[in-house]
């Protein structure tokens, strides 16, 4: 069994583990699924979802893999690390959507990222239904030390309240 290596990825836990870097307009919320205007989610046990507002909303978490019981020697062995998020939009509001996950080295400096292009939600032109976004990283080098895992989004009409892009199901996993 390969642990989540995330605390709290689905709003279980209100809002706690996350550092907020952007709380903007209302500010971040947890919501019960599916919410209003919203869709079931896929997979069993999540029940809940962090939901954005009209100004950028972004929450990050720094995993110190020394501290999860990683030895430097597994870690410069460079096993595969695999990021995942899931998001989605509301059906009568559009939304932007990003997030990046950086391998960080002992100094917290950058040694591989993954950082998308933002997406965009437009209910006009999309299901809004929860999408997936997955990356692996591997090859990166020895050194590896910290993960830093980041997401967030707004709404794209500016409606006070929750209306922007939703979030949970969020998971860090490395595979020794």
């Amino acid at each position: 069994m390969v642990n989540n290596l995330l605390k709290n990825p689905s709003g279980e836990e209100q809002l706690d583990f996350w550092e907020l870097t952007e709380n903007g307009g209302s500010q971040w919320k947890v919501e019960d699924m599916p919410g209003d205007c919203g869709h079931d989610f896929c997979l069993d046990g999540v029940t809940k979802y962090f939901v954005t507002s009209f100004e950028l909303c972004l929450k990050r978490q720094v995993i110190d893999l020394l501290a999860e019981d990683f030895s430097g020697e597994q870690l410069d062995a460079q096993p595969p690390i695999t990021v995942e998020d899931w998001y989605c939009g509301r059906t009568d509001c559009g939304c932007t959507y990003q997030m990046s996950a950086s391998l960080l080295d002992e100094n917290q400096e950058v040694i591989q990222e993954f950082k998308p292009d933002h997406v965009t939600l437009d209910p006009d032109s999309d299901d809004c239904s929860w999408k997936q976004i997955k990356h692996t990283f591997s090859d990166y080098g020895p050194g590896l030390r910290f993960i830093t895992f980041e997401h967030g989004g707004q709404d794209t009409k500016f409606w006070d309240g929750w209306f922007g892009v939703r979030v949970t199901g969020s998971s860090v996993t490395v595979e020794v």
